[in-house]
């Protein structure tokens, strides 16, 4: 058996080795832990998430303006005196209420016709941009995961376990999120001051 396997290309020593694990088995090696990788995202997957949290909230608007505008020009609601202002207060809710919707009816078309672009790492950030943000302080945190959209910032979507934050370029901070590249730094006000926060991952 040792002659076979030196003929195929094996030399002496690894035959030998080869041989004795036929022999005995092989030896039980020490368990290594594995590091658990978070999984990647998906920019479609994101993108879809965000227009459905969209028509979502424009289906919970276009219901209340229905309703105000019901409330409005009911009978009933007709003011009985100078100071009774039900009717026009809803009449101004329901109008608010509209204009809502249109927004984010149009954030929804915004979304739609977005071209999933895939980023360097070294790329500048931009609208598209999947951006990991990470605190300086010695203290590390849990990276906050923001995707750049030309609209309804302050969105927030669920991705295979990690919570996605919508911010626009015309936000304070969007504004310093743009042009930066990995290794950047910015400013984020939180509880009154301000910390900062390095650009970990761009795609």
């Amino acid at each position: 058996m040792l002659t076979l396997l030196s003929c195929i290309g094996v030399g002496a020593a690894d035959a030998g080795r080869r041989m004795r694990t036929l022999l005995h088995g092989r030896r039980n090696r020490p368990h290594r832990e594995r590091r658990t990788l978070k999984p990647t995202l998906n920019k479609a997957d994101i993108i879809a998430k965000i227009i459905t949290a969209l028509a979502g909230e424009l289906d919970s608007l276009e219901r209340s303006a229905r309703a105000a505008h019901g409330v409005a020009t009911d009978s009933e609601s007709k003011a009985e005196n100078k100071y009774d202002t039900r009717g026009l207060e809803a009449s101004y809710l329901a109008h608010g209420q509209s204009r809502q919707a249109i927004e984010v009816m149009q954030a929804i078309q915004q979304f739609e016709t977005l071209a999933v672009r895939d980023f360097a790492a070294d790329d500048a950030i931009h609208v598209g941009a999947l951006v990991e943000l990470e605190p300086e302080s010695k203290k590390k945190g849990e990276r906050t995961v923001c995707f750049i959209g030309p609209a309804a910032g302050g969105t927030e979507v669920e991705c295979k376990g990690r919570e996605v934050l919508v911010i626009t370029p015309h936000s304070p901070m969007g504004g310093q999120l743009m042009g930066l590249r990995r290794g950047g730094t910015l400013q984020i006000p939180v509880t009154g001051k301000g910390d900062r926060y390095r650009v970990a991952a761009v795609s």
